[in-house]
């Protein structure tokens, strides 16, 4: 009886350590594109089920699980919309995605940020010759940027209180 109940309890050791790991990537996915934050900070809270501290429904589960993937997809769609609202081009879009794999290794983690803002710059200057389209393109790809950084950054902290919560209570 006294190995069965270590037993449970070092389960649920390793799964709570598990979904804490897998939190503190879910928030570094938020802002590296190679890391999946959303789904990560998702699958902690889903580890994190597992475990006797948690409480949570798997209607919850799947509502958040739902969100999770709402996000995931708005991510790659706010550069690319904002780009076009702010009148850019094909080619100011490509130039911000290349800007971005370029930058995520030439100056991470900055060149992250700075990179698809350089790129759909300079696509847009060679495309059009015009300074002013540029700049609003690659003003519209940093500020696309922001707001999926920022929806990222509040799911990943909405699973990191969920988990808190259920630990303390």
């Amino acid at each position: 009886m006294f190995d069965l109940l270590l037993a449970i309890q070092i389960t649920d050791i390793l799964l709570l350590s598990l979904a804490i790991l897998l939190l503190i990537f879910g928030l570094l996915g938020c802002f590296l594109p190679v890391i999946p934050g959303p789904p990560l900070s998702w699958i902690a809270l889903l580890v994190f089920t597992f475990t006797e501290y948690s409480s949570l429904s798997v209607n919850f589960l799947i509502l958040t699980g739902i969100i999770m993937i709402i996000i995931t997809v708005l991510d790659y769609i706010f550069p690319v919309w904002l780009t076009k609202k702010m009148g850019g081009t094909k080619a100011g879009i490509t130039g911000a995605t290349v800007g971005l794999f370029i930058g995520l290794f030439i100056f991470p983690p900055f060149g992250i940020i700075f990179g698809p803002v350089i790129g759909a710059f300079i696509a847009e200057l060679i495309a059009k010759n015009n300074t002013g389209v540029a700049f609003k393109s690659a003003l519209g790809s940093f500020v696309g940027f922001l707001l999926g950084t920022g929806v990222k950054l509040i799911f990943s902290f909405l699973m990191i209180y969920y988990v808190i919560k259920e630990l303390i209570v």
